[in-house]
């Protein structure tokens, strides 16, 4: 049985010796089961481990799921009261959080027909994100893949730029190497921003024309195998003046000192602390306004995140974001994004591109 069913298994239902856990939600679906579908619903119990699927994804099911069983469905209702009929089962936890309101009621309705207890308060969403926050090394490797493919499509992409060239173009050339070298997608609408436009974290791609002085702002990634990868550069393009170059190497320091601060059992509103103060101190308070970093994994942005506000203790296998910035409105922004890895001896930085200011 795969690993993380396991988990499940000894987590959430360990005291629950007739309890089931019921997985709708497509992201927890593909997280249990390594099958990717727009409908289909993971049910787990001691008595077993079901994956129930529509005739269109039936057959693909049954040769890629090994860690669950694998059932058609016809009636979702029907099939599910055959699956807990008979077996004792009394207490099914349902998650919250992934699906709709009427879907969740749904499921509330069918148990309580069958005089089953149905648990909705958060229990199995806050074990699955538990789980989920450390990876598994199969994981690790996954994203570690995913990351090496963002760096050869930065490692292209840098020796391609000319002054002239348009955000859309430079965007979709990335994309086009992504995807050409191995990548299931991108992994998220590319950010790739000049000049003034810069100083907007999460401004999008347009026709504007690079031109000698600007910076370049590229924030990208691929998915390998469902997991994600995320880097943001910043670059000159000819030259770099003086305040430029300034800020680059603040927000520089910054992600240093945040990547250092990394290790098992540190909060991860220190780790941004120890970016934010730099910045601060630095004079550029209220030009960073978003968290230091972020989880990812099979979501670009899953939990915890280094962030003001976020207690989480850091543990060895969680993979984080390092992402600080400053941004001058209507003049120009820097952001500098590394992925790390949670370690016992700290953390292994598994973004290779270089950061020094490169000057195209």
């Amino acid at each position: 049985m795969k690993p993380n069913i396991e988990l499940l298994l000894n987590k959430i239902l360990k005291n629950e010796p007739n309890g089931a856990a019921l997985v709708y939600s497509g992201i927890n679906r593909l997280y249990f089961s390594g099958f990717s579908s727009s409908e289909g619903v993971i049910f787990i119990s001691k008595k077993g481990a079901y994956l129930l699927v529509d005739f269109r994804y039936f057959e693909s099911a049954k040769i890629e799921v090994k860690d669950l069983e694998v059932v058609l469905f016809n009636n979702l209702r029907e099939n599910l009261k055959e699956l807990v009929e008979g077996t004792g089962i009394n207490k099914i936890f349902l998650e919250g959080n992934n699906i709709s309101f009427s879907k969740a009621m749904y499921f509330k309705e069918l148990f309580n027909d069958l005089n089953i207890e149905s648990i909705m308060d958060g229990t199995l969403d806050e074990f699955i994100n538990e789980m989920r926050m450390i990876k598994t090394p199969e994981e690790i490797k996954k994203i570690k893949e995913s990351q090496r493919l963002t760096d050869e499509a930065f490692d292209y992409i840098i020796k391609k730029i000319r002054v002239g060239m348009s955000e859309k173009d430079i965007a979709l050339d990335i994309e086009y190497f992504i995807r050409k070298n191995g990548a299931q997608k991108v992994a998220f609408d590319f950010i790739v921003l000049s000049g003034k436009k810069t100083s907007m974290p999460h401004g999008v791609p347009g026709d504007n024309k690079i031109q000698c002085g600007d910076f370049l702002t590229m924030d990208i990634g691929s998915v390998v195998d469902g997991y994600h990868s995320d880097m943001t550069r910043t670059v000159a393009v000819k030259s770099v003046d003086e305040e430029k170059e300034n800020i680059y190497n603040v927000v520089l320091s910054a992600q240093h000192a945040a990547i250092e601060a990394v290790k098992p059992g540190i909060k991860c509103k220190n780790v941004d602390k120890a970016a934010r103060d730099i910045i601060y101190n630095k004079g550029f308070k209220g030009c960073f306004g978003h968290s230091t970093g972020h989880s990812l994994g099979l979501e670009i942005h899953e939990r915890p995140s280094f962030s003001i506000n976020d207690n989480t203790i850091l543990s060895e296998n969680m993979v984080m974001t390092i992402e600080p910035g400053i941004y001058i409105e209507d003049k120009f922004g820097v952001r500098i994004e590394d992925m790390v890895v949670v370690n016992k001896n700290g953390y292994e930085n598994i973004t290779k591109s270089p950061k020094e200011l490169i000057i195209i």
